[in-house]
C-alpha cells in the first residue's frame, strides 16, 4: 500500500472517529435536558402535595373550631331556657310577698284572747300556712336568720345594738323575712344585728 493510500485510510478512520463522538455528544446533550425536568417536575409534585396537606389540616382545624363554637352556642342557649324556666316566677314572687308580710303583721296584732279575736287570728294564721306552702310547691323560701351570724348576701342590716350576750354580726331581731327562689334571692332579710359593747375604762385606785 503506497503512503498515499495509507494517508488516506487514516483521514478516513479520523472521519468516522469524529463522527462518533459527535453523535455520542449529541446523545448526552438529549438525554441531559430530560432528566432536569424530570427532576423538576418531581419538585413541583412535592411542593404541590406539601400545600394541599397544610390546606387540608387547616381545613381540619376550622372545621374543628366551628363544632367547638356551635356546641358553645347550644350550651349557652340550654343555660339561658333553664334560667327563663327557673326563675321566671321571680317578678311574680316579688307582688306576692308584701301580701305574706301584712299577713304576718295582722297575726302579731292580734295577740288579744277574747273570743272573735281570737278567732279571726287563726283564720289569718290558716290563710297564711296555706300561702307559704303554696309558695314553696314553686320553690319559694323564706329567710329568717334570727339568732345566726350576719350575712351581708341574705341580710340587710338595718341597725346595730351593742349586746355583750351573743357574739358580735349576729342577728337580734329580723324587722322583715327574706325571700328566694331557687336558691337565688329575691328580697334579703331586714335585720337588727348585735356589735360588740365599748370597753370599760380601766379603773383607777384612789388608795394607791
Amino acid at each position: 500500500m503506497s503512503e498515499k493510500e495509507v494517508a488516506q485510510e487514516a483521514q478516513a478512520e479520523e472521519v468516522k472517529e469524529s463522527a462518533v463522538i459527535e453523535e455520542v455528544e449529541g446523545l448526552e446533550a438529549d438525554s441531559v435536558p430530560g432528566a432536569e425536568v424530570q427532576e423538576a417536575s418531581a419538585e413541583l409534585l412535592q411542593s404541590e402535595l406539601e400545600k394541599a396537606q397544610a390546606e387540608l389540616v387547616d381545613a381540619k382545624n376550622q372545621v374543628l373550631r366551628a363544632h367547638a363554637e356551635a356546641q358553645n352556642v347550644r350550651r349557652r342557649a340550654e343555660q339561658d331556657v333553664e334560667k327563663a324556666h327557673k326563675y321566671a316566677l321571680e317578678k311574680f314572687t316579688n307582688e306576692l310577698l308584701p301580701v305574706v308580710d301584712s299577713l304576718e303583721r295582722a297575726i302579731e296584732s292580734a295577740q288579744s284572747e277574747e273570743a272573735g279575736i281570737g278567732a279571726i287570728r287563726d283564720g289569718v294564721e290558716l290563710t297564711l300556712n296555706m300561702f307559704v306552702a303554696a309558695l314553696k310547691k314553686f320553690n319559694v323560701e323564706s329567710v329568717n336568720p334570727e339568732g345566726e351570724p350576719f350575712d351581708p348576701q341574705l341580710h340587710q342590716a338595718m341597725s346595730m345594738v351593742e349586746n355583750a350576750e351573743v357574739e358580735p354580726n349576729t342577728v337580734l331581731h329580723v324587722m322583715q323575712k327574706g325571700y328566694q327562689l331557687n336558691g337565688r334571692l329575691v328580697r334579703p332579710a331586714m335585720v337588727m344585728v348585735s356589735k360588740a359593747a365599748p370597753q370599760a375604762a380601766p379603773k383607777i385606785d384612789d388608795q394607791a
